[in-house]
């Protein structure tokens, strides 16, 4: 038996639900391991197939989706129309609330979303996408790396043509501040302490504010190309913005907020979009 490997085969931006810590953004790294013998070709499978079957199969199953682990508090799940109604609530009683079409969102039987709890799924659905001569997939999730300060976010781009439109799904991002052209580390930590498990929420798809037993919420709603979106979070999970969320809105907030703040200094925001990409603003 042989075997090849693709490190980085792709990077799973999504949400989950986490009874303790509300709706968590999260970019897992992809990489993976194909058992089996050699084909006519001498390989295992073909580096480019693996790239694009592989990769598009793994990422069918959760990419830019909301997942929810079946143990919840009160998870509730139903059927309106096209679309799938779930509500629960977190340790403290509070509530939340998620509508989409079905293909937003993935029910998982599990206590919780860790990476253990997700590569069985994932190393099936891969198995499913390579040849009979391979007879094992491997798969590996791992957060990047980041050394500084790094942030977890979650949004929705009602605007979007592709899946980004999905109104909780989300990524685990590296930030980088420069104030007059030196990096700030304490300005990096505060940011990402204030974006730390954030839904960033655009002011116009808020639908209301109510308040429930002492507890604050904001929903917010959109008709996309998709379908209808809502969700439901308490306020205090919530960062309002006057643009979409966008990664280039997101940096140029960070940057107009501070050179606001301190109109005597100029700064350059590097904010990431879970792995490797991002954008630049300069205030």
């Amino acid at each position: 038996m042989s075997a090849l490997f693709v490190n980085h085969l792709t990077v799973l931006d999504f949400s989950y639900a986490d009874a303790r810590r509300g709706i968590l953004g999260e970019s897992w790294i992809v990489d993976i391991e194909l058992y089996g013998e050699l084909d006519h070709q001498g390989m295992v499978f073909d580096f480019g197939a693996v790239k694009k079957q592989v990769r598009d199969a793994v990422e069918s199953l959760f990419d830019h989706q909301l997942v929810v682990p079946s143990a919840l508090p009160a998870l509730q799940a139903r059927e309106l129309g096209q679309s799938l109604a779930l509500s629960w609530q977190d340790q403290d009683g509070r509530d939340y609330r998620h509508l989409s079409p079905p293909s937003a969102v993935l029910q998982v039987t599990a206590t919780e979303i860790t990476p253990a709890t997700m590569i069985p799924l994932l190393e099936e659905t891969a198995m499913a996408a390579v040849p009979d001569n391979v007879s094992r997939v491997a798969i590996t999730l791992r957060e990047e790396e980041i050394s500084g300060a790094c942030y977890q976010y979650s949004h929705g781009l009602k605007k979007h043509q592709g899946n980004c439109q999905r109104i909780a799904h989300g990524h685990r991002s590296r930030l980088k501040i420069y104030r007059n052209g030196k990096r700030d580390p304490l300005l990096e930590q505060a940011w990402a302490l204030k974006w730390r498990d954030i839904y960033i929420g655009t002011r116009a798809d808020l639908a209301g504010q109510p308040s429930r037993e002492g507890v604050e919420y904001c929903q917010f709603a959109y008709d996309a190309p998709q379908g209808r979106f809502e969700l439901e979070l308490p306020a205090a999970q919530v960062y309002l913005i006057d643009t979409d969320s966008t990664v280039e809105y997101l940096a140029e907030h960070i940057a107009e907020t501070l050179h606001r703040e301190d109109p005597e200094h100029q700064f350059q925001v590097l904010a990431y979009e879970g792995v490797m990409k991002g954008a630049i603003a300069f205030k």
